[in-house]
């Protein structure tokens, strides 16, 4: 198929409802602030949370197979610590890199992913609104992964963007709400690993074209987006600094505009597998990575365990309703809190900065808070107001 029909597809796709091998001078120091007890959403504005990959190995789907003490498989222990952070904000996404295996296994962790459907529960359990779905692992259980894993959000109310069932799917708007905003969510992959999608549903999975990328923004904007945010699937894995790529999509999209308004309102990239750096870009935030929100022990190279593939950041920022009708919903703070996959602790998910407070002599948590910390700040975001919340 070309790439103009592809994107002649895609150009209509929006919401509708390889990975490292398991095993088992720095920037000044951001001020902090607190998690808010109370979002903005009462006063017009809304506060978005946006977390990692979920990457569930081998490891992982054991753990949640003890978790659920001989009920099948239960992921919600994992997240348990991130939950306040996630379900206090008044719209919460993640990015679940996997599909899902059918009902009863099996499960496989890397290289061909095919987790427990019950994760997609926990995620909402834990206060999560919509997921991310494009990535490089989106067809390891091909058009039938697919579908099993639009299949268990569905049932849980857990919206998608970036793969798709069918055509009508994939070029279905739809928008989420978020105080008095509604927000559009696209998604999209660098590729595939290699797995080309069938023949017969060249929509079945969302890639990484700008000028794609660009029309679906525009289109969700026309469909009545007063927000629109962009998850890709980037970058080089275990590099925090962007690579060519991420530095020259993220320009290209910031700069986009339609009667002098920005078509494109945030980026969140995912799939590094390590904390990248936050910056401003055109005046428009970007997440170059959040890096793996849950994940097993991660190595890299080959033999050797890399802490770094357990660190990620959670993205928070609060959109102030525009100054006049019609106008941008401009981002009034953006913060990010360090959080960890605990390898040692069965898998959990660990929201440092609540943790390293109450556990000022845990080495190992403030080890790696301060060096997410130093990664998401490398390209200067703390001069444009980037803080640290608790």
């Amino acid at each position: 198929m070309t790439r103009q029909r592809l994107a002649a597809l895609a150009a209509l796709t929006l919401l509708a409802a390889g990975c490292g091998a398991p095993q088992s001078a720095a920037p000044p120091r951001p001020a902090t602030s607190a998690t808010p007890r109370a979002t903005p959403a009462a006063a017009g504005g809304f506060t978005l949370l946006a977390t990692g990959d979920v990457l569930p190995h081998d490891t992982v789907i054991e753990q949640s197979r003890r978790d659920a003490h001989g009920r099948g498989h239960d992921f919600r222990a994992m997240f348990a610590g991130v939950k306040p952070v996630v379900s206090g904000a008044d719209l919460a996404i993640c990015h679940m890199e996997t599909v899902y295996g059918k009902d009863g296994g099996p499960y496989t962790g890397y290289p061909a992913f095919k987790s427990p459907p019950q994760v997609a529960a926990a995620l909402k359990d834990t206060g999560y609104d919509s997921c991310s779905t494009a990535s490089n692992h989106s067809l390891d259980g091909g058009a039938d992964g697919i579908r099993r894993t639009l299949g268990a959000m569905d049932a849980v109310r857990l919206r998608h963007t970036g793969s798709a069932r069918s055509a009508a799917e994939a070029s279905r708007p739809a928008l989420m709400k978020a105080g008095r905003a509604k927000v559009a969510q696209l998604s999209y992959t660098y590729a595939t690993n290699d797995i080309p999608p069938p023949d017969d549903q060249p929509w079945a999975v969302n890639l990484i074209d700008e000028d794609t990328i660009i029309a679906d923004a525009r289109t969700a904007r026309a469909a009545g987006a007063d927000v629109v945010v962009v998850s890709l699937h980037w970058g080089t894995e275990w590099q925090t600094e962007p690579d060519l790529q991420q530095r020259t999509l993220a320009r290209a999209l910031t700069a986009s505009r339609t009667a002098g308004r920005p078509d494109i309102d945030l980026i969140l990239g995912t799939h590094a597998h390590v904390p990248q750096p936050y910056e401003k870009v055109n005046g428009t935030w970007v997440v170059h990575g959040m890096g793996d929100q849950l994940a097993g022990a991660m190595y890299h190279p080959p033999n050797q365990v890399d802490p770094r593939g357990n660190q990620s950041s959670m993205a928070r920022f609060t959109f102030a309703a525009p100054s006049r009708p019609g106008g941008r919903w401009p981002v009034r703070k953006a913060e990010f809190l360090p959080q960890l996959t605990d390898v040692q602790n069965a898998f959990r998910v660990v929201n440092l900065g609540a943790a390293t407070v109450r556990r000022a002599g845990r080495t190992a948590y403030t080890t790696a808070r301060d060096s997410i910390r130093d990664a998401v700040l490398s390209r200067g975001a703390a001069k444009d107001g980037l803080t640290m919340a608790e």
